[in-house]
């Protein structure tokens, strides 16, 4: 039997004193995301000053379900510690994928606050009805 090759997954870091950027490139998923979470879990709990951890997800190529649930975590951390979670650059597909999970209050893009009504040409199928008929955002899953 041949070994199927580990996906690639490459996470570099840029830290200032009240933020750090980290890029992300590859695929976030099931066997690379324990990765991340560390990493965002270690940076946090390093600087004592941080106060934004941005994501640059315009290198991923692939989240699965541990992915986002990777991402709902450190988001969940951050918001513990007082610090802006953000994704920059997300890939149409994340972009989707967090729209239709409803989750994507979460995250501010690209350093901004969340859009309430704006959508992409990679959001263009409507969302599910009742996503539509909220009127609050959807509690967080547990993990």
């Amino acid at each position: 039997m041949t070994a199927m090759p580990r996906p690639s997954f490459k996470l570099a870091a840029e830290a200032g004193p009240e933020a750090v950027r980290l890029r992300l490139a590859g695929d976030l998923d099931y066997d690379t995301a324990d990765e991340l979470l560390q990493y965002a879990h270690r940076c946090m709990a390093e600087q004592s000053r941080l106060r934004a951890l941005h994501l640059d997800c315009s290198q991923l190529r692939a989240c699965d379900s541990m992915g986002v649930s990777t991402l709902i975590q450190i988001h969940r951390s951050s918001t513990a510690r007082d610090v802006r979670l953000h994704l920059e650059n997300p890939p149409p597909f994340l972009e989707r994928l967090l729209r239709v999970t409803g989750i994507r209050h979460l995250f501010a893009p690209d350093g901004r606050e969340p859009r309430q009504a704006s959508r992409t040409h990679a959001d263009e199928a409507p969302a599910p009805a009742e996503a539509q008929a909220q009127t609050s955002p959807p509690p967080a899953p547990t993990v």
